[in-house]
């Protein structure tokens, strides 16, 4: 895709991919918005890190790397290229600023928000660890720089098990996702505790981990119903669902585990039908990838932080520079050791 050397080049290499997706006049449109994005990135020597949310012609089209945030993290931490333009949410784009000080990294989108990120701050991380002393924090990556900072170590939804077990502690601060803490809290044999509500086992009883209440607007929303529904109308549906889900809707699922480990099983299995319970863009790119096998259309949600990226505003950023990242001094040195020990368990 990168080396074409025209938009009906491009259009062409496109099509057999996003057909399914959408009607042809469209793909043209943004064919012309591809080759124009991958023009600038080889004339200003930039790389593009896409997430799995990302929409098919951004996904397919103009990202040189694409994939979880771990993945992604990893692809930020070696590039040798001097502009990273991270199509994703501001947090992604802090934690390649972290890793990359000396790099100019574009976001585009003006707030590139999450709702999870935004459920707990610095100020309420340092409460609870004056409250637990000497317990250590494990914080999910879909946090923003600051939070990182004051963290023992970073996870992510692909590794957060291993991040946990890596400190051997019978006690773990592990922040925001409720619902991801209680799945790894099963997975690692503790108990979970949230410290601002009542009638829950307390600190000293057993192995423990302290959770936050904070939920992902878009995994929130599915329901064990969902998949009911699913199974009695494609009773050989095969069910994968992200651990930001409920344990309820985890344990009904047939499948859990990160959006890269989730588009790896779809590849591995023989299935016919398949519902994913997370972002539905991903759904778009894996059936752009395998079009022998379907996507069920049913609960189908759309991060609205993920759709501010467009092909437009990626073709602004790289023509303007826009949306430029920073990233403190005091808070890249403790997001970057943060984010070390995970590269490093990882």
């Amino acid at each position: 895709m990168n080396s074409a050397t025209s938009a009906s080049e491009t259009f062409a290499a496109l099509k057999p991919k996003l057909a399914a997706l959408m009607p042809e006049v469209e793909i043209r449109i943004k064919a012309e918005k591809v080759f124009e994005i991958n023009r600038l990135k080889t004339e200003k020597s930039a790389i593009i890190l896409g997430h799995n949310y990302m929409e098919p012609a951004l996904y397919h089209g103009v990202a040189d790397v694409v994939g979880d945030s771990l993945q992604l993290s990893r692809a930020a931490a070696a590039t040798k290229h001097p502009i990273i333009v991270f199509l994703g949410v501001r947090f992604m784009a802090e934690t390649a600023k972290v890793l990359n000080p000396s790099k100019t990294v574009l976001l585009p989108s003006e707030r590139g928000g999450c709702s999870l990120a935004a459920s707990l701050t610095a100020d309420d991380v340092r409460a609870l660890k004056a409250k637990f002393p000497g317990v250590p924090v494990v914080v999910y990556i879909n946090t923003y720089s600051e939070v990182h900072a004051e963290a023992d170590a970073v996870c992510t939804s692909s590794n957060a098990a291993k991040v946990v077990q890596s400190f051997n502690s019978p006690e773990i601060i592990f922040l925001p996702d409720e619902f991801l803490a209680s799945n790894v809290a099963k997975e690692t044999g503790k108990k979970i505790i949230f410290p601002e509500r009542k009638g829950l086992p307390s600190i000293g009883s057993g192995p423990v981990m302290i959770g936050w209440h904070g939920r992902c607007e878009v995994h929130d929303q599915f329901k064990v119903s969902d998949i009911q529904d699913a199974r009695s109308q494609f009773p050989d549906v095969y069910v994968l669902a992200h651990p930001e889900c409920s344990p309820e809707v985890v344990a009904a699922a047939d499948f859990s585990g990160s959006t890269s480990k989730m588009i790896e099983e779809v590849r591995r299995s023989g299935a016919k039908h398949y519902l994913l319970l997370t972002e539905c863009s991903m759904g778009d790119n894996i059936i752009a990838e395998n079009p022998g096998k379907e996507m069920l259309r049913m609960c189908s949600v759309r991060c609205p932080h993920m759709s501010e990226i467009t092909l437009d505003d990626t073709l602004l950023a790289l023509k303007l520079n826009r949306y430029q990242i920073e990233v403190a001094e005091k808070v890249q040195i403790g997001a970057r050791r943060a984010l070390d020990r995970m590269l490093a368990v990882s």
